[in-house]
């Protein structure tokens, strides 16, 4: 499967602002947005007026990194929104929230999506008692996912562990941290989801 090979800081510098993809790294003065607030490449430091569509692209785009999804799988979880009840935006926003890397990630359980992501690909959490190597698995309301035994006693998942505690959990999970399992106790509204998205904008980018 195609995947994102480059230095993940160039992403947050082509969009002028931290996506997270580096954990701990993000929060520090080693943060690439923070010490080049331009974006990559030679040209990157021209200030350039966007176009309407330019506009709408970029808003997609940064949904796209925030969440680690290439363009087709994008462009299918638009097509599942709108095919869904409600606004379609936040049925978007809501669907790349339901991946089970996000919500690794959202429980603490990683330090990052990409970091959620590897985790996830090398088997070590199970959905309902049964292991997922799936990061794209939508999780539904009532699923528990947790690590794998075996998977407790790694140095990794100790210091995960310890960084958890104290951790704000969104609202739409419940996190037990010393047994490093959670559980989806409704699907995440649109006040939930605190990442900088203008879903309008990605809803007329597809709707032209």
């Amino acid at each position: 499967m195609a995947r994102y090979t480059d230095a993940s800081c160039r992403l947050c510098r082509r969009e002028g602002e931290k996506l997270f993809l580096k954990g701990q790294r993000c929060y520090t003065n080693k943060c690439a947005v923070t010490r080049r607030v331009y974006a990559p490449g030679q040209h990157g430091q021209q200030r350039k007026k966007l176009s309407e569509y330019g506009i709408q692209l970029r808003e997609k785009q940064k949904a796209r990194r925030f969440y680690g999804i290439l363009e087709r799988q994008f462009r299918r979880y638009f097509e599942m929104a709108t095919k869904k009840k409600g606004v379609t935006g936040e049925n978007l926003l809501q669907i790349l929230e339901s991946r089970l890397d996000n919500v690794v990630y959202r429980l603490g359980l990683a330090t990052s999506r990409p970091e959620a992501r590897q985790l996830v690909n090398h088997g070590h959490f199970t959905v309902n008692g049964k292991k997922v190597n799936i990061p794209s698995y939508l999780v539904k309301v009532g699923d528990v996912i947790a690590v794998r035994e075996k998977s407790k006693s790694s140095p990794k998942f100790k210091a995960i562990r310890e960084v958890t505690e104290g951790k704000l959990i969104p609202k739409w999970l419940e996190l037990d941290a010393d047994n490093l399992t959670g559980k989806v106790v409704s699907l995440p509204a649109r006040e939930d989801i605190d990442i900088p998205i203008q879903e309008h904008l990605i809803v007329e980018l597809y709707s032209k």
